[in-house]
């Protein structure tokens, strides 16, 4: 599985990657802002789950959620947004966008992977 880590923090970034390291996920790209984002999705080809911060410079994550659920080949990627965002019209906004679902930072690595493993999980359900 090839996961795409998006966040303007290098640091978030880290935190992010070293956690799914410790799940076991190694395949994973990095991208500094939503326009990276898409660009590599479109260059790195066969990306599987995108974790997404939302307050980004360029594109913000809500910005590419959008972009990529309008994109036929990447619309039923899995996108898990985590932000700082934790306000209830912020949540719903992220959904009505059709993120799969939502981390309010800080969190722990186990609620990164308890999320992971739920939207993997609706996902095989749904196949």
């Amino acid at each position: 599985m090839r996961f795409l880590v998006v966040d303007d923090s290098p640091t978030m970034r880290r935190i992010v990657i070293n956690a799914l390291r410790s799940f076991g996920y190694d395949d994973i790209v990095e991208a500094a802002d939503g326009q990276e984002a898409l660009q590599k999705l479109e260059s790195e080809g066969n990306i599987d789950f995108v974790i997404t911060d939302w307050n980004m410079p360029n594109m913000t994550g809500l910005e590419l959620t959008k972009a990529i659920r309008s994109h036929p080949k990447f619309s039923n990627l899995p996108i898990l947004m985590v932000t700082t965002r934790g306000l209830k019209e912020d949540i719903l906004q992220a959904l009505q966008a059709r993120v799969n679902n939502y981390i309010v930072k800080p969190f722990t690595p186990n609620i990164l992977k308890e999320k992971i493993e739920k939207i993997l999980a609706k996902l095989q359900a749904q196949a």
